[in-house]
């Protein structure tokens, strides 16, 4: 009798394993596609970007301060704030670059 049971509820249910393992599969690829891959695609463009900073970039930092790169080594960047201050911050911590070095524009009033 049990066995008779056993039989009619492993044909009813068809695929078994596969069915339990189809929606494990695609919520997995749903999270590669919508989080894991745009993720590592950003991170490839912070780094490209710190890898690309040289002096005379104007940036802005993580914090929201605006200066322009004196020196830079592989993980210290000193900033000029303005023409007296200067302050050390870690590469990490540069958001972005607002204008490429080389094209210093300086805006002279006589």
């Amino acid at each position: 009798m049990f066995q008779a049971a056993t039989l009619t509820t492993n044909a009813a249910g068809g695929g078994g394993i596969i069915m339990t393992i189809i929606p494990f599969v695609f919520m997995i690829a749903i999270f590669y596609f919508l989080l894991i891959r745009p993720q590592q695609k950003k991170q490839k463009q912070r780094n490209a970007m710190l890898g690309q900073l040289k002096k005379g970039d104007k940036v802005v930092t993580i914090g929201g301060l605006h200066g322009t790169i004196l020196e830079i080594t592989n993980d210290v960047a000193v900033l000029r704030v303005n023409d007296v201050t200067k302050m050390t911050f870690d590469r990490s911590a540069i958001s972005h670059v607002t204008t490429a070095g080389g094209s210093d524009v300086s805006l002279d009033k006589k």
